[in-house]
């Protein structure tokens, strides 16, 4: 079994995979009478012949160490995950290697950060950490095949 750590998480060593959404040191602009600090535009949402949705998704925790064999994918559109609650979790993501996952990589998410995931992009399935978590996900509805999944030989994450 291969076995990986779990990295803390930067925009720059998630770029390939994606988005990290959380607010910028200052907000781009005031809004509402001064009221509201609008941190605009954190991810794109990128929908392919569907519509964008918003859903809440309730998911049971894993510990460390813990043992990954499953990856998806949704080809027709990206989909971003934000932490409804005030606990970190992780997102394990791996790069495409002709048309399969290659070796996986895990990044540990600071709680109140979320991340949208570019379409076509190999992920494992949402990994709170220690206790269930909500997540409100935008994503794609729409015609055509929009998930994939692949099981892969299990690899152990790590702290």
């Amino acid at each position: 079994m291969t076995g990986i750590g779990i990295t803390p998480l930067t925009a720059e060593a998630f770029a390939p995979f994606g988005d990290v959404i959380s607010q910028r040191d200052s907000a781009d602009l005031l809004i509402n009478g001064g009221r509201c600090e609008r941190h605009h535009a954190l991810a794109r949402v990128e929908c392919a012949g569907g519509d964008a949705i918003i859903s809440i998704f309730r998911s049971q925790p894993v510990s460390l160490p813990y043992s990954c064999d499953l990856l998806e994918r949704h080809p027709l559109g990206s989909q971003a995950f934000m932490p409804l609650g005030p606990d970190p979790w992780m997102s394990i993501v791996a790069p495409d290697i002709d048309g399969r996952p290659g070796l996986p990589l895990a990044f540990r998410v600071p709680a109140k950060v979320g991340l949208n995931l570019r379409p076509g992009i190999w992920h494992g399935v949402l990994t709170p950490l220690d206790r269930a978590a909500d997540f409100l996900v935008v994503d794609r509805e729409g015609p055509g095949n929009n998930l994939e999944e692949r099981r892969i030989a299990p690899v152990m994450i790590t702290e």
